[in-house]
């Protein structure tokens, strides 16, 4: 087993940055794994997701683009004894990721190691060697924590922090993290409150370092700040407090969507991998001015606003929290509620990177999502966001693709406004709530009511003035049509 050189990079923080934790990497590849052509079976599970979800009609794959920076995408859907070889998280990709969620959770990063082993070590994840070497390396750099690319288990925790001497955090509790730093709503709150609490309770016994850490900082946010301390008694008491606050909430989301469903009203889910760019699509569609940030997880309290069709009809956009690969079931769970809008949702816009080498990856991981929601099959519409970063060449052949009738993957850019006014006309096409049919009607100028909601609610194709009436050609809706009806001519 060779041992990998650490990386430790970064100055000594000044004292105006003193308040931002420092934060050391560590990524665990494991060889036998790969050598044997073998992948993790939730990886295997997301591949097979989505060969089953990828059209057969579209040859062209991202995999034959190139961005605009010049990065190479090819080996992305290239062919492997007749089935797909959809890319997968490597080690180094998933440390990349591992290193924004530290930023995102507000941490700086100054130093990071990948650890290549044949397996997992059972007490220590990576081997108590390696993390002496690591220990000295995380000193000389001043870390505060150590952030692991890998679930723990509490006894690993708990021996790994007696040999380093500083907090340890694995990846669920980082994302934990996040949540609770972007939660802004009472509902979101209580979620994400559900979900560490959760992941607590089977942490209480002998927690180490980070047991007497009552102050703010990564992985202590939200019940960390108060509830570390603890029996499970106690713990057990405010899950259930939490869960029925979350039923009530459940209800009265409940109440509020059959008052939405009693109109004719479609709902229309964004979903997508983290930082796909879908509440920079949603902004660019309603004009709703939702945060939209580079970093992971910016949006977790739900959104819903309306957008007009071209055929006048209204849909409500509905704005998700992103899934990311290996989203902890704790917290699928707990925002179970929020995810509510997807399952009962008319169309899913599934909004992927069309930037990223890792598209088709991160896709499947959304699939999985989907499917324990049990929303995998609901209409969908793929929807390949950020063509901006293309090569030109390539953006204007894929949106030119975009153009046909039976499209069912289009290529947008959110942030240039390019190719939403086709997206609209496809989710106008795809929606069957509200059905539109075309008509001729002949309607007295006296009606002045009838006429300004024809021209508000409909789509007018002629209109002549004869005899004090103004004959039209229109497609209406079903909701326009039931207060019109008596001004229609017979064919």
């Amino acid at each position: 087993m060779t041992r990998e050189p650490l990386r430790a990079g970064g100055r000594v923080p000044s004292e105006n940055e003193s308040g931002q934790e420092r934060a050391f990497l560590i990524g665990l590849d494991v060889r036998a794994r790969r050598a044997k052509g073998t992948v993790p079976a939730q990886a295997a599970v997301a591949r097979d997701a989505a060969v089953a979800q990828s059209p057969k009609s579209e040859s062209r794959t991202l995999s034959q683009t190139a961005r605009k920076d010049g990065s190479d995408t090819s080996g992305v859907g290239a062919k492997s004894n007749g089935k797909p070889n959809l890319p997968e998280f490597d080690a180094e990709e998933s440390l990349a990721e591992l290193r924004t969620l530290a930023e995102s959770a507000g941490a700086k990063v100054v130093g990071e190691v990948l650890q290549h082993r044949d397996r997992p070590d059972a007490a220590t994840l990576i081997g108590a060697g390696k993390l002496e070497e690591i220990a000295g390396a995380a000193a000389s750099v001043k870390a505060d924590l150590l952030l692991f690319d890998h679930d723990l288990s509490p006894s690993q925790q708990r021996n790994i922090e007696k040999i380093v001497h500083r907090r340890v955090i694995d990846r669920t509790q980082l994302i934990l993290d996040i949540f609770a730093r972007h939660a802004r709503t009472r509902e979101g709150q209580l979620q994400v409150e559900l979900a560490q609490l959760q992941y607590l309770l089977p942490r209480l016994a002998g927690r180490g370092a980070e047991m007497s850490q009552l102050g703010g900082g990564i992985g202590t946010r939200g019940p960390g700040e108060t509830q570390l301390e603890t029996d499970r008694r106690r713990i057990y008491r405010r899950i259930r407090h939490v869960e029925q606050q979350l039923e009530n909430v459940r209800r009265i989301r409940a109440q509020q969507r059959q008052r939405r469903e009693s109109a004719p009203v479609a709902t229309v889910a964004l979903v997508g991998y983290t930082n796909a760019g879908k509440s920079t699509l949603f902004n660019a569609l309603t004009r709703a001015g939702v945060l939209s940030s580079p970093k992971m997880f910016a949006t977790l309290d739900p959104t819903i606003r309306g957008v007009n069709l071209p055929s006048k009809r209204k849909v409500l956009l509905s704005d998700t929290v992103g899934f990311i690969r290996n989203l902890p079931h704790t917290l699928v769970s707990a925002f179970r509620a929020t995810l509510e809008e997807v399952q009962r949702a008319s169309l899913i816009l599934h909004v992927s990177d069309a930037s990223s080498r890792l598209s088709a990856e991160q896709d499947a991981q959304v699939e999985l999502v989907l499917k324990e929601l049990e929303a995998e099959n609901k209409p969908r519409l793929r929807v390949m966001n950020k063509v901006d970063l293309l090569d030109e060449e390539v953006a204007a052949s894929l949106l030119g693709d975009s153009a046909r009738d039976n499209a069912r993957t289009l290529y947008v850019s959110a942030v240039e406004g390019t190719g939403l006014d086709r997206l609209l006309e496809h989710i106008d096409a795809l929606i069957e709530e509200d059905p539109v049919s075309r008509v001729h009607l002949r309607v007295p100028q006296r009606e002045g009511k009838a006429l300004a909601m024809l021209e508000s609610r409909a789509r007018i194709y002629s209109r002549k003035y004869l005899d004090g009436a103004v004959e039209m050609e229109v497609d209406a809706p079903e909701s326009v049509m039931r207060k019109v009806r008596e001004f229609v001519i017979p064919s």
